[in-house]
């Protein structure tokens, strides 16, 4: 039986509900100094807004090592009444100090496979996705080896493998080494950031490996999000590959959280859903925010 697994325990995939499928309560990184996710009290209160605009679940893509406050995430869960899936995985290079990653060569993959199946250290919290990176326009050392143990940990678990694309490039490089070399379904892979590089030709291309593809990212300034996604999902929708899409907020400074004046994760639902509905409809735009995340993040129940 397939499984959704949420910090909380496993609920049915149909249980989901709305779900942004791609942001970040908390979050720290030496690439974003003095702008760190890591108050508790707004994150309560940001999953509050967007609870109170109809939002139900919500992915958090925060990696290994950046700041997850993985113990903190059910109290969050229960207070606010949505449902939290947390990641393991590992990003860039860039976001950690070199001897961390000396730390985890050679262990990598059992790290991963440990927090997905035992649970994030010593908080009991099972994370439900591997989150991994890659570069501009290719993938670099780092996120070979990244890539590999993700794909191992998927093979022992079935984990989705979630993939930020920086600024939406190398999508084809990334499912080439998840999907070719190494043998990952292409159903188990989610792209994110597609967005950003609003090529509508690689998109289809990707999209007909059978991937995910996540647009995410109305917090982020200076990218070709809002006004050129309706025009990308309308056209992946009419060339059959409506189900594939999933839609997220990326919110990753705390300026950007709604409740520190930014547009946050009710952003989402507030403003980005009514421009797609125009577009595409509102069936079709609720099947985006809850059918296909309910599958895209689905585990068989081990």
């Amino acid at each position: 039986m397939s499984v959704v697994r949420t910090v909380l325990g496993d609920i049915r995939p149909e249980d989901l509900g709305v779900c942004d499928a791609h942001d970040h309560l908390f979050l720290r990184s030496p690439r974003l100094p003095d702008q760190e996710l890591n108050d508790a009290t707004a994150a309560r209160a940001e999953l509050e807004a967007f609870r109170a605009a109809g939002g139900a679940a919500v992915v958090q893509w925060t990696p290994y090592g950046m700041g997850r406050r993985a113990a903190d995430l059910p109290l969050l869960s229960r207070a606010a009444g949505v449902h939290l899936i947390c990641a393991t995985g590992l990003h860039q290079a860039a976001h950690y100090a070199p001897e961390l990653l000396d730390r985890l060569r050679g262990g990598l993959a059992d790290l991963f496979v440990d927090e997905l199946t035992r649970g994030i250290g010593t908080s009991g919290v099972r994370a439900g996705l591997i989150k991994v990176a890659g570069g501009f326009h290719a993938l670099d050392t780092h996120a070979r080896w990244t890539m590999t143990a993700a794909a191992e940990a998927h093979r022992a678990t079935g984990a989705p493998i979630a993939v930020h694309l920086e600024l939406g490039t190398a999508a084809l490089d990334v499912l080439d080494l998840l999907c070719g070399k190494l043998g990952v379904p292409g159903d188990r892979v989610i792209l994110g950031h597609l967005n950003r590089s609003p090529d509508l030709v690689l998109q289809r291309e990707a999209a007909a490996s059978g991937c995910w593809l996540a647009f995410d990212g109305p917090s982020r300034a200076h990218h070709a999000t809002d006004w050129r996604m309706p025009e990308a999902v309308r056209s992946l929708s009419e060339a059959g590959f409506g189900d594939r899409l999933l839609l997220g907020g990326d919110t990753v400074v705390a300026g950007a959280r709604s409740v520190d004046g930014g547009p946050g994760m009710p952003y989402l639902l507030r403003r980005v859903r009514p421009r797609l509905v125009a577009e595409l409809g509102a069936e079709q735009v609720d099947r985006i925010l809850t059918a296909n995340p309910a599958r895209a993040f689905a585990v068989e129940g081990r």
